[in-house]
């Protein structure tokens, strides 16, 4: 299902977003990933060992319309379409609202918000022409409730990705082109400068969950779009929506 299709991935240097490179790759996908860093070249070279040859990668800032713009045209220019975009950057501070910067609420909304809109601009003009493409953002569980304790600022971003895609899911229906959001809960990642591996996190989702979720939606029939899918550790209570 999934096979020669051609993926665009944000935040692919590491953590979630490499996980969905490496398994999109075991499908036969064509991808190019972006990170900000340099890592996302070690994230290819590690692909191209496994022998997947058809991948990209670019240093690129995700908040840079100009820098979107310039993976989402390389893309299409080397694989001749452009079938997925996982939008999984993200960036996450939590503190009291008095203790939020200026700085800090402007960054986050600029990765977590603006990120996912300038992705989602620059790929729609070639879905549209194609009449299909998968638009997936990793948005979080807390877009559905709040978190009591310094969570006002991550919470906010994760509501206006939630509204952004539902909006856009059915702006681009008519055209083909499938949107929706993976919302998971805690998650063994580097999230908000943390380390992968703590022993604290043993049983929180893994990367691989989240990765195999996000997979299965992009591999969905044509005909069908999952519009968001919530996954938790069994450990995590959460309030029921």
């Amino acid at each position: 299902m999934l096979k020669d299709q051609v993926a665009i991935i944000t935040g692919a240097s590491r953590g979630i977003g490499k996980e969905v490179a490496i398994q999109l790759a075991e499908q036969g996908v064509k991808l190019a990933i972006l990170g900000s860093s340099d890592e996302v070249h070690a994230t290819k070279e590690e692909i191209n060992s496994k022998g997947y040859s058809d991948i990209l990668s670019f240093t690129a800032d995700v908040t840079s319309e100009n820098e979107v713009d310039h993976v989402v045209h390389a893309t299409k220019n080397a694989f001749g379409r452009i079938d997925i975009l996982i939008n999984n950057a993200g960036i996450g501070k939590f503190k009291p609202v008095e203790e939020v910067t200026v700085e800090e609420w402007r960054k986050t909304y600029e990765v977590n918000v603006q990120g996912v809109f300038l992705a989602t601009k620059a790929v729609l003009p070639q879905m549209k022409k194609q009449k299909f493409g998968t638009i997936l953002t990793v948005a979080s569980d807390v877009s559905r409730y709040t978190i009591p304790e310094g969570g006002s600022l991550y919470t906010s971003t994760k509501y206006a990705v939630q509204g952004f895609m539902g909006s856009v899911a059915q702006e681009v229906r008519s055209y083909g082109i499938r949107a929706g959001t993976v919302n998971p809960g805690m998650v063994d990642t580097y999230f908000a400068d943390s380390s992968q591996g703590d022993a604290e996190k043993e049983k929180w989702l893994k990367v691989q969950d989240v990765a195999e979720a996000i997979l299965y939606m992009a591999g969905a029939p044509k005909h069908m779009m999952i519009d968001e899918l919530h996954l938790h550790p069994i450990i995590q209570e959460y309030p029921r929506v």
